[in-house]
């Protein structure tokens, strides 16, 4: 019987896990083919001010996901999670085939941008409902022994996803050229992306349902718990809701600067070509995918507070040495162990931050719980990342972001300092 509830388990983990890795390659396609389809959608001119604009639509993209967890948070927490899981994949789906099939700018002008525009609104709202709902799944379908281990599987997919993103890109390098991927080619991993999303509909319509969830709607089915609201969140869960985004805002800004920022200055600033930084990305990302579950077994050994504290350490005292560095790197090898070396320090946020936010919460708010706050500081810091980090360029006051960086990681460490131990302290009750 406890060999059965193991499989089932780990069956249902795995297909939750395929899913979210289907989400996020279609979401960080966009960023890994900026540098093609950003003369196709804006008018020629710098080719900065080009990034600049496409990274305003990405930021947009980031401001729809505190409305998506809103959203989608509550309809997880009163529908399910697989609902939520099934719904958000059908909005990614959507955006997708839109970035696929949209003129650029020489053909419709200003509605090319406008489109586009739209198409990462839907899938902002896709990505914001996703993460709660993936994170609560994968925390609670987990047992209390490995949940840190378990959980960290969705920066895994996560992480897989944009892997996916850069490797489609490597393979269009390799087989066609640039004049081609510049032209019409950045459009193939759109649509493929919206196929994968299609069989992942049917896929998350299979899934389980976890205990947590059936037992939080048994109770709000008897009156017994109050319904989820934003209401609710803020008003009876204050501190909970305040403590996910201080967190969450040093560990976001910093993972958004290592990877998908990352890409852009190792050309605009390193001076590497497009494939050569697309290699060292993908290389960096495929270790740094590996250490997750390291990081998320270590956090069930000895609690998920010191981890995130080696993090927040790691992340002042190295951010502005690194940056500093790939400024003037010349060597792909060594550009490689720098970018590494920042994303093992990250790792101690990526890997346990999604179990922590589900620990806090109870079950009949959890999604909710995970989503928003997150989405919020999500959006004022990961989502601009490179929009903050480009404009500084501009300026040329590149260095400020690499402080700025450093600065916001100080601020997550002090909250990791005063915050108790989730793995001791968990909200979710259920084995």
């Amino acid at each position: 019987m406890e060999e059965a509830q193991r499989k089932h388990r780990l069956r249902n983990i795995l297909g939750g896990s395929a899913g979210n890795l289907v989400e996020w390659y279609d979401w960080y396609t966009y960023s890994a083919f900026t540098l093609y389809f950003a003369p196709i959608f804006f008018p020629a001119g710098d080719r900065t001010l080009q990034l600049l604009n496409t990274a305003a639509v990405f930021a947009v993209g980031f401001v729809m996901r505190p409305i998506g967890a809103w959203v989608m948070g509550i309809y997880a927490d009163r529908k399910g999670r697989k609902a939520g899981l099934t719904l958000s994949v059908t909005l990614m789906c959507t955006g997708s085939l839109m970035i696929a099939l949209t003129p650029g700018y020489a053909a419709i002008g200003v509605f090319a941008p406008a489109v586009l525009i739209i198409a990462r609104m839907l899938q902002g709202l896709s990505v914001g409902g996703e993460y709660g709902a993936s994170a609560t799944y994968l925390s609670e379908m987990a047992g209390r022994e490995r949940r840190g281990f378990f959980s960290s599987f969705q920066y895994v997919t996560l992480i897989s996803g944009q892997l996916l993103a850069l490797f489609v890109l490597l393979i269009l390098q390799t087989l066609l050229p640039e004049e081609a991927l510049r032209a019409w080619a950045w459009r193939l991993p759109f649509v493929i992306g919206a196929g994968l999303a299609v069989f992942v509909f049917y896929l998350r319509r299979r899934l389980a349902e976890t205990e947590s969830f059936q037992k939080a709607q048994a109770e709000t089915t008897g009156a017994a718990a109050p319904a989820s609201s934003g209401t609710a969140l803020f008003r009876q869960h204050p501190r909970e809701a305040l403590l996910v985004m201080a967190l969450t805002a040093g560990g976001t800004l910093a993972f958004y600067a290592y990877t998908t920022y990352m890409q852009k200055f190792l050309v605009n600033t390193s001076g590497f070509s497009n494939a050569e930084s697309t290699r060292i990305t993908a290389a960096a990302l495929f270790v740094f995918m590996l250490l997750q579950p390291v990081f998320g077994a270590l956090s069930d050994r000895i609690g998920r507070k010191p981890v995130m504290i080696g993090f927040g350490i790691g992340g002042v005292l190295l951010t502005y040495p690194i940056f500093r560095l790939l400024e003037t790197v010349q060597s792909a090898f060594a550009a490689f162990g720098l970018v590494l070396a920042a994303l093992v320090v990250v790792s101690g946020y990526t890997s346990i931050n999604a179990v922590v936010k589900a620990e806090l919460f109870p079950a009949h708010i959890r999604a909710l719980g995970v989503a928003l706050p997150y989405a919020i500081a999500n959006t004022v810091f990961g989502g601009t990342a490179e929009y903050v980090a480009l404009w500084l360029k501009l300026q040329e006051m590149e260095r400020a972001f690499y402080w700025y960086v450093t600065a916001m990681i100080a601020v997550s460490l002090i909250v990791y300092v005063r915050m108790r131990d989730t793995r001791r302290d968990s909200l979710i009750l259920e084995d």
